[in-house]
């Protein structure tokens, strides 16, 4: 705080402007510094009071703290609001000096032309604030030179015009109401911010205040206007409301700015219509471009959004990251929102030429039009939000129109997720166990962990309606990480309770568990802390978790087969892999797809395809040293084909369907077909 006072000392005290001495401002900016980022109005209003009142005395304060504080809108906010006020009351209390001294002075006008005439011309001629006189009809008929200099008139230009002829645009609403009524005499003061045109036809800003001049009577007979100068102000308070509610990389409104607009809209509009779109691969081009390429990219997407909101009903803004809105009030309807969605897709997928590179990106977009009765601005941006995720989810690149049904069904699925954290804190997940039997003889000799949700409200679900979830939230891992050690926590139990009859457990693994850099190390703790032996557990992965992104084997496995654990292939036969590549893998089974073996439900056609390929895929595992389980047995004719090709284990409703941890025992127990026991 030292060397910020130091430097803001140097960069204020220059030209003799400051009237404190050095030791004095030094003393006075470390305090003010030293309070600075709890206590900015106070800073503000402390320059004001140390008279440091000079406009550019609060540029450059704003400036360096601009330069020396990691969040310096909210402090430069601040300290330019108190700085205003204690400079509007401390003008403010000036203008009421003059003007109660004006005010008795033309009292007794009579008495003040022939004793102060010269000491009243004095007041009005050389005072620091612009003054003017007119009559009751709007003539104005006198100007000090204060008010002819912020104006750049002369005096006789000035004492030519009406008060009406010094209107401006942007003249507050009902300005002209209220000098309506000071002139009937309803009321004796008017103040208030007011732009003027200067005579080279730019503006200026000011605090006026408005008076109005009685006669002896009590009647209306003359105004006075007094004008200070706040136009250096006024440029500080718009810059940072524009910061506040501007993008500072696009210049496009923000969240903030929109937000406000819609609440406009809702005020005064009858519909509103709403595209939120969204950058797809976004986050590629940053990793691998660098973000400098990714923020040319994005100035350049803003600038077509731009393009595409050219009418006074529709603005373009940047939500956050690569998400952006077109918002338009009181579309026609459904074919208008179309039209602008279909364009904004159609300008987005351009090439884009950033420096050297030359880039495409789409969009996905979802579109709402929408009575603005019967919803809110909140409710508006959550069905866009909706509809945007059901264009991700459908494969990117498109728009997608509202539909309510449809968007109350992502909304039940947002929910869902949303509650799967806290569902694993309450325990709700549950597992079942599916056996898988020899086909030789149907013996038991393992089962399939699958998770279940006992959900409070909604009652038991399977697994279709909740993983899909958890792997779109990353909840995956963590549930994952439960049923694996509830499987094998259950698997170790079994095998100290039926030691002559051991089983094997087999547990599904997901793409992100597998690769998590951790897992290896996590499967062993689990194995340690349960007693399992590594023997008895099988992993199940999918073809694409074994093999990870750049085509290479996942590194997981040498791990996990040197510890002793059997890997299997689920779903064989739906991804990319083949025998002849798997035989450089630690792989122990292999899990045949379900359409595979549903081929072979009609035992009249004897040698379809379906039975040539499976044929084809044991007798190729079994020359890799690789057994093959088939998935989804549910008739006789499937069971019995399958041991006639060498199929070794079988898994299905023909056998039985999952079953809870206390139903186990009895087929555990059990030395005949595990058929018997269903």
């Amino acid at each position: 705080m030292t060397e910020f006072a130091r430097l803001w000392s140097q960069r204020i005290a220059y030209e003799g402007f400051v009237p404190l001495d050095g030791a004095d401002l030094e003393a006075l900016l470390k305090r003010l510094a030293v309070r600075l980022p709890h206590a900015g109005r106070e800073v503000g209003a402390a320059l004001v009071a140390a008279h440091l009142t000079d406009p550019s005395v609060l540029s450059e304060t704003i400036t360096l703290i601009g330069s020396h504080f990691h969040d310096p809108m909210a402090i430069q906010a601040a300290v330019a609001a108190g700085f205003a006020q204690a400079l509007r009351e401390t003008t403010m209390a000036e203008q009421e000096q003059l003007t109660r001294a004006v005010l008795d002075a033309h009292a007794g006008v009579e008495r003040a032309l022939r004793d102060s005439e010269s000491r009243l011309r004095a007041i009005f001629d050389n005072a620091a604030v612009g003054i003017g006189v007119s009559t009751m009809d709007g003539q104005i008929v006198r100007v000090n030179q204060a008010f002819a200099d912020l104006l750049g008139f002369t005096h006789e230009q000035l004492c030519a015009m009406t008060v009406p002829q010094l209107g401006h645009p942007s003249d507050p609403p009902g300005m002209w109401r209220l000098y309506e009524e000071m002139i009937r005499g309803e009321r004796d003061h008017v103040r208030l911010e007011k732009a003027y045109f200067r005579c080279d036809g730019s503006a200026v800003w000011t605090d006026m205040t408005s008076s109005l001049i009685r006669d002896e009577h009590g009647a209306p007979e003359l105004t006075m206007v007094m004008l200070q100068d706040i136009t250096d102000r006024r440029r500080l308070k718009d810059s940072l409301q524009h910061q506040a509610t501007h993008d500072p990389l696009t210049g496009l409104p923000n969240r903030t700015m929109i937000a406000a607009h819609l609440d406009t809209i809702f005020e005064h509009a009858r519909r509103v219509g709403l595209c939120y779109l969204d950058l797809d691969g976004f986050k590629r081009v940053n990793d691998t471009l660098g973000h400098q390429v990714g923020d040319a990219l994005l100035v350049a997407v803003a600038e077509r959004l731009t393009g595409c909101a050219d009418e006074p009903c529709r603005i373009a803004g940047r939500m956050s990251g690569d998400e952006f809105v077109l918002a338009v009030r009181d579309p026609s309807g459904p074919d208008e929102m179309r039209e602008l969605a279909e364009r904004a897709f159609t300008a987005l997928t351009r090439p884009y030429e950033i420096g050297r590179h030359r880039l495409r990106v789409s969009a996905s977009i979802g579109v709402v039009d929408s009575d603005v009765a019967g919803t809110t601005p909140a409710e508006l941006m959550k069905a866009a939000d909706l509809t945007l995720y059901t264009a991700k989810s459908e494969g990117r690149a498109r728009y997608v129109m509202y539909d309510a049904d449809r968007n109350a069904r992502q909304a039940a699925r947002y929910a869902l997720a949303a509650d799967m954290p806290d569902a694993l804190d309450r325990d709700e997940f549950t597992v079942v166990y599916q056996p898988l039997v020899s086909l030789a003889d149907e013996r038991l000799r393992g089962v399939e962990a699958l998770v279940r949700w006992q959900h409070p409200t909604l009652g038991p679900l399977s697994p279709d309606s909740f993983i899909p979830l958890a792997e779109e939230t990353g909840v995956i891992v963590a549930l994952g990480r439960h049923v694996l050690q509830q499987a094998c926590a259950q698997a170790a139990e079994w095998a100290r309770r039926f030691p002559d009859n051991p089983v094997f457990m087999s547990v599904n693994v997901t793409v992100a568990q597998a690769r998590e850099p951790a897992f290896p190390s996590e499967v062993a703790k689990i194995l340690a802390d349960t007693g399992l032996d590594p023997r008895l557990l099988v992993l199940e992965l999918t073809e694409s978790a074994i093999m990870d992104t750049d085509g290479a084997p996942l590194a997981a496995l040498d791990v996990l087969a040197a510890g002793g654990i059997r890997i299997a292939i689920d779903d064989f036969g739906t991804g990319y892999s083949n025998l002849a590549y798997l035989r450089r893998l630690p792989i122990h089974i292999l899990k045949l797809a379900g359409p595979f073996v549903d081929g072979l439900r009609d035992p009249a056609s004897m040698a379809t395809a379906d039975e040539q390929i499976v044929e084809t895929i044991i007798r190729l595992a079994h020359v890799l040293g690789v057994t093959v389980t088939a998935e989804a047995v549910e008739t006789r004719p499937q069971a019995d084909r399958l041991r006639h090709l060498g199929c070794d284990t079988g898994q299905g409703y023909l056998f039985s369907r999952p079953l809870p941890a206390a139903a186990m025992p009895p087929l555990l127990h059990n030395s005949g077909p595990a058929l018997t026991l269903r």
